[in-house]
């Protein structure tokens, strides 16, 4: 009798039959009757009840009469058929399972031989031909499994397990024996031995691996030893190997310091190639065109910017409704909110004790539409009375006397400015509202006086002005608009901050390939009226910019920088232009833009291609260049799956300053988790803030501050960045500065990759161009980019951080009593920060426990000395003084 492949011979019987199992089937005899069954027939039969006898039936076939048998030996038959049918089917899958595994363990074996990661690539060419196990999911599945061999019960449990937890286990023993057998080049490719997390970094030879790097913790070194490994192991020959890098100077470096290494190590250094996105691009654009492209001559030291506003001017002058839209959009909206009940309060009205909204002029008024008509009143020239008591006294038990919005002197006019939407209707919270609207109308046809009314939907959508124009001009009231008009009010965004933000707008516009179109839906999206129409009178002016500025590429036959990569990615992506770089590496991931997450993308497109983007998204600050984060942070969706590896080891700041930036920077929820550790035995300092009582103290207290530092480092010289948030904080500098300190005085985003051994800042106070910036947080940028961080001041959070992980010993903030960055306030609460004084002596500081984003600083009203929030008037919790004289 023939032997399965199960491994041995089995059969079943009964008193009247007997079922034998067979190389390729069975055999069943019933009352010395044999009957042969191969291959597919098992799979066709069945046992059926008939008269006056049982039958197998084969289906398609005449049924094999069973003479003599019983309903329960009738039912054990069926049984048994039923196994062998199961095994049967099961065989070509065990078959499977048995080459497949043996495949991955040749994989896993080669690897392991040539001390190489298994990359993703052959894990999921595995997954791909994984064996489905489909036909065991039958009832008798215990009794299949018993009939096999173990090695081949091993190979269906191998093929139902996890195999990338098994290809991660393989790695980790390749990782362990790379580490021991190149242990000499791992502490010799750089000057100083890697640590074990950046040897991690260098080994993982994945297809696609992102590591987020903490500020000084020695992502350079990962880069250029994983260039100089790839080439020593022969994985990647020289010319084969490419690092972009966001600026010039970082290309420098890192073409420099992989050149200079390699050849340290006796290796071939000729055709690894360190350069810039946008020289890499043009490269590009030149193969493709057989002519290199000119970049433009306005795009470097911030004259991009410079273009934009010359652009505006010359718009201006030619046409009229370009100039009245811009000035429109930047005097009265630019700051102004979309929402029907305002945004925070800024002014403060002695006289009446209201909180409100300060117009150009200098009032308080109590909502900003009322601020927007009041702005454009000023600028027109409008001489107007505001809440002048109605010539009636018509104050009774239930109403104090009427004081209309405004008056109009010269044409004996009231205006009435109504709280209602789109839909007629004021905010649900406003009750009472509509009766208040009835009797204030009743009052003005009741004694004939003449009533203007405008409405929030109105206001908002600027045509609304124009009507209100039409009606004033009839009444006899000369508008004179003049943008240029000075007033003792709130000051209006300057030309330069609105052509930054148009510029900033443009590079994701182009950065991200949007179309009018695109950004047309976006703006239906919006959720109210007053954010639509707002953008939308943005996009007006954007597209008569953009459509000048590329002309003006054209006629100069030039490409800016968002163009050259856009189109570069095309090429690349369509095939035009050969891609032969095998190992990509790419710096300041975090700064990557859509075009650049392009191009990178269709570098290692294919088979053999190997990225390791290396970035920090706790430092992505350069979103005005076009910079996306969400290239990072949602880096499997645009590259493929791949390991994310920390770099958590910082050699540059102490523990306390790690601890503090961490912390202040981890309060968005949307930043990626990390520890960062120093290397360096204590603490450190901790960081400090002095707090000077006016802003004119400024730069005594910074000299005071380099005089200090001065004092503290007598052995050696001391190197000190003054970092700004704008290039006008240059002028809090003092005059001169000790000798024996290095002082350099840098925007936070110019520092960038230095360090120095103290930081300084010297305008941590609020406002407009305070910090955190109010400019740089305009809400239409979230129509050009693809997952704009709704948390408050994400990227101005992120730029103090960069700014606080800048130095090697200390850093200081200097900030002024009353005036504090909400950034400084949320610092005073942690317990490595300590507040002092001008002189150095400790400073007693309470934070306001209604907003907790303000101090309390004392105060004088007409009932005396007391203490009040330093965001006043957005807050305005107050506190007695203690009839003892003590203070906060």
């Amino acid at each position: 009798m023939p032997v399965s492949q199960w491994g041995r011979t089995r059969g079943r019987h009964s008193r009247r039959w007997t079922l034998t199992t067979t190389a390729d089937g069975c055999t069943l005899t019933v009352a010395g009757r044999t009957v042969s069954l191969q291959g597919e027939d098992l799979s066709r039969l069945a046992v059926q009840p008939g008269w006056p006898r049982w039958s197998l039936k084969l289906a398609g076939g005449e049924p094999e009469r069973l003479k003599g048998l019983r309903r329960s030996e009738a039912a054990s038959l069926q049984e048994a058929l039923n196994l062998r049918i199961a095994r049967h089917r099961a065989r070509p899958t065990v078959a499977a399972a048995i080459v497949w595994q043996a495949r991955a363990e040749a994989v896993a074996a080669a690897a392991t031989d040539e001390g190489r990661w298994i990359p993703r690539q052959d894990v999921d060419d595995l997954e791909g031909d994984r064996p489905r196990l489909t036909a065991l999911d039958v009832p008798d599945r215990g009794e299949v499994l018993a009939s096999l061999t173990r090695a081949e019960r091993a190979a269906l449990a191998f093929a139902a397990a996890d195999l990338r937890a098994w290809i991660a286990a393989r790695n980790e023993e390749i990782l362990a024996a790379e580490r021991q057998r190149h242990r000499r080049f791992f502490e010799t490719v750089e000057s100083q031995p890697l640590t074990d997390e950046q040897v991690r970094a260098v080994i993982c030879f994945d297809n696609r691996v992102r590591v987020i790097a903490s500020a000084g913790s020695g992502k350079t070194s990962v880069m250029v030893a994983r260039a100089a490994y790839a080439v020593m192991r022969g994985f990647v020959a020289p010319d084969r190997v490419l690092l972009l890098a966001f600026n010039r100077d970082a290309a420098l470096e890192l073409q420099s310091r992989v050149t200079a290494r390699l050849s340290a190590l006796g290796l071939p250094a000729a055709g690894v190639q360190a350069t810039t996105f946008h020289a890499f691009g043009l490269r590009v654009l030149a193969q493709a065109s057989g002519r290199k492209p000119r970049p433009a001559p306005w795009l470097d030291g911030g004259q991009d910017v410079d273009m934009v506003c010359r652009i505006v001017d010359e718009l201006r002058d030619r046409s009229p409704g370009f100039a009245y839209r811009w000035d429109l959009f930047r005097l009265l909206y630019a700051r102004a909110s979309d929402s029907i009940e305002g945004g925070e309060p800024d002014g403060y009205d002695r006289e009446s004790r209201r909180t409100g909204y300060r117009t150009a002029n200098g009032e308080v008024v109590k909502s900003e539409g009322e601020r927007i008509i009041a702005n454009w009143l000023f600028y027109n020239g409008v001489d107007y009375r505001y809440e002048k008591p109605y010539v009636v006294d018509v104050a009774d038990i239930e109403h104090s006397q009427y004081r209309p919005d405004f008056f109009y002197p010269s044409i004996d006019v009231w205006h009435e400015h109504w709280a209602l939407g789109s839909d007629g209707r004021p905010p649900a919270s406003f009750h009472g509202y509509a009766d208040s609207m009835k009797w204030k109308k009743d009052l003005h046809r009741t004694h004939g006086t003449t009533l203007i009314e405008t409405t929030w939907a109105e206001i908002i959508d600027f045509s609304g002005l124009q009507r209100l124009a039409d009606t004033l001009s009839r009444s006899g009231l000369e508008l004179d608009w003049n943008p240029d008009r000075s007033g003792s009010g709130s000051q209006p965004l300057r030309h330069e901050d609105l052509g930054r933000l148009v510029r900033t707008f443009m590079a994701h516009v182009k950065s991200n390939s949007l179309t009018r179109e695109h950004l047309q839906q976006r703006v239906a999206e919006l959720p109210s009226h007053g954010a639509t129409v707002r953008s939308q009178l943005f996009l007006d002016l954007y597209w008569d910019i953009h459509e000048e500025w590329q002309a003006r590429l054209a006629r100069e036959d030039c490409v800016d920088f968002e163009d050259m990569l856009v189109q570069a990615a095309d090429h690349l992506e369509r095939g035009e232009v050969p891609a032969p770089h095998e190992l990509v590496l790419v710096d300041e991931f975090q700064d990557a833009s859509q075009a650049r997450a392009r191009v990178t993308r269709a570098l290692v497109a294919g088979r053999d291609r190997y990225l390791l983007a290396v970035g920090d998204d706790w430092q992505a600050i350069n979103r005005f260049a076009g910079a996306d984060i969400s290239v990072m942070t949602s880096f499997e969706q645009w590259f493929g799956d791949g390991p994310t590896l920390p770099l958590q080891t910082t050699f540059r700041c102490p523990q306390t300053i790690c601890d503090v930036a961490g912390s202040f920077v981890g309060t968005n929820p949307r930043q990626l988790r990390k520890r960062v550790r120093s290397v360096h035995p204590d603490g450190g300092a901790p960081v400090r803030i002095v707090r000077v009582p006016t802003r004119d103290a400024v730069p005594e207290a910074l000299a005071a501050q380099l005089a200090k530092i001065k004092t503290t480092s007598p052995d050696r010289r001391a190197t000190v960045l003054v970092l700004g948030r704008y290039r006008f904080d240059q002028s809090l500098m003092p005059s001169t500065v000790p000798p024996e300190v290095d002082v350099t005085f840098r925007t936070i985003h110019g520092s960038k990759g230095l360090e120095a051994d103290y930081v300084l800042m010297p305008n941590l106070t609020t406002g407009t161009y305070g910090f955190p910036s109010t400019i740089a947080d305009d809400p239409v940028l979230r129509l050009a980019m693809t997952e704009a961080d709704p948390y408050p001041h994400a990227e101005e959070r992120r730029l103090l951080y960069v700014a606080l992980t800048r130095a090697r010993r200390e850093v200081t903030l200097l900030a002024v009593e009353g005036l504090e960055s909400p950034f400084v306030v949320e610092l005073m609460k942690d317990p490595n920060v300590v507040v002092v004084d001008g002189t150095g002596g400790g400073a007693s500081v309470r934070i306001c426990p209604t907003c907790g984003q303000g101090s309390l600083v004392p105060r004088k009203g007409p009932y005396g000395a007391f203490f009040g929030c330093s965001t006043f008037p957005r807050c305005r919790h107050t506190e007695k003084v203690q009839a003892s004289g003590g203070g906060v």
